[in-house]
């Protein structure tokens, strides 16, 4: 049975369930500076809970259809935030401590033709809801402070990528392509949606730390002294110096600091090996070579497909993973007239040999 109330004077919403209608109607009178609901069927009131929003729920023990901790357990089971307070003939017909912190009650109160107790018991009830409100409006406003932080900052490295790319002309959009190739051989490995994701962005910001890279080093035309070489070889790091200090960049940290290592143990900058080298950097390693053996460099003309192609098997095992390098191989295969379209490129026309039956590749 559900009761109409008095026109509230405080803005709480609170629950009363008894199966004695006398007790529902002593406490509508005596708590009527709130927003007061009664129910003597527990099961109605389960059910009313699922649908309205209460601040505090005041809740018999001993009932029919059910005892009061068996509504708690059923309305945790949707709900785990309200504040309960369970009421008792006799404190000794509670039920166990052990229920009553494993159904998280927050308090219980013996019934009384005096209400002062509960009376304070709701209050203190009340006040810890609204500060709980009061941290969950900080918190909201923090997560969206920080979403937008976090969009500004991803907007800044979005610019020092495209001037990374910009940086040079042999490797315009270089980025965009390798963070292509790394979707194509994800896909190919039946990677989740998540992981894609991870690698596209990998691909687009894995040579963000070229930014600290001089372009007379970037752009000379013949071979790099040792010293020019040490300086490229940093751009692993200071890549992840830049993205670090967000959040949202976490997940790719390990793609721009070690796309640079090699299976054998012989790349930078933590000369690590083999399945040493995080997946996803290994396979950004395979799509940024393929790119850059593929494009036109300051220092050389761009090799043709089945050429690249012939070095990545070469170098199987010893610069890139075998597994990854024939994913990609595969994928180009199944995909070629699509990657054509999607990069706007001619890979297959532009070869003097056919890439359908090349000698040192394998299906």
């Amino acid at each position: 049975m559900r009761l109409k109330n008095s026109t509230p004077k405080e803005d709480y919403k609170i629950m009363v369930v008894d199966d004695e209608q006398g007790i529902i109607d002593s406490l509508t009178i005596f708590l009527n500076k709130y927003h007061i609901q009664g129910f003597t069927n527990p099961l109605e009131a389960i059910e009313a809970l699922k649908h309205e929003n209460f601040d505090l729920l005041v809740l018999d023990f001993l009932m029919s259809p059910i005892h009061g901790d068996q509504v708690v357990e059923e309305i945790r089971k949707f709900n785990s935030n309200l504040y309960i307070l369970l009421l008792t003939g006799h404190k000794d017909l509670a039920p166990p401590l052990e229920t009553i912190k494993r159904l998280d009650i927050q308090g219980y109160c013996e019934k009384s033709d005096k209400f002062d107790q509960l009376l304070l018991l709701i209050e203190s009830g009340l006040k810890s809801v609204e500060q709980m409100k009061t941290i969950q409006d900080i918190n909201k406003k923090l997560e969206k402070t920080y979403a937008d932080l976090e969009d500004a900052y991803r907007g800044t490295v979005e610019t020092l990528r495209l001037a990374v790319d910009a940086k040079d002309s042999y490797t315009k959009n270089h980025s965009d392509r390798v963070s292509y190739y790394s979707v194509l051989i994800g896909k190919e490995l039946g990677l989740s949606e998540e992981d894609i994701r991870t690698l596209r962005d990998g691909g687009l910001f894995h040579d963000i730390g070229k930014i600290g890279i001089p372009d007379s080093i970037l752009q000379k035309p013949g071979k790099l002294t040792d010293e020019e070489y040490d300086d490229i070889k940093n751009h692993p790091s200071i890549g992840a110096k830049i993205i670090a200090p967000a959040k949202i960049f976490n997940n790719i940290l390990p793609i721009v600091k070690h796309h640079h290592e090699r299976y054998d143990g012989k790349g930078y900058p933590s000369s690590l090996k083999g399945e040493e080298i995080p997946l996803f950097a290994r396979i950004v390693c395979v799509a940024d070579s393929f790119d850059a053996m593929t494009s036109d460099r300051s220092y050389r003309p761009r090799f043709t497909l089945v050429k690249a192609l012939d070095e990545l098997e070469n170098c199987k095992g010893i610069q890139f993973d075998p597994v990854i390098v024939d994913a990609f191989v595969h994928a180009l295969r199944e995909n070629m007239e699509t990657v054509e379209k999607d990069l706007n490129t001619e890979f297959i026309h532009r070869n003097d040999d056919n890439f359908s039956e090349p000698a040192t590749i394998s299906k």
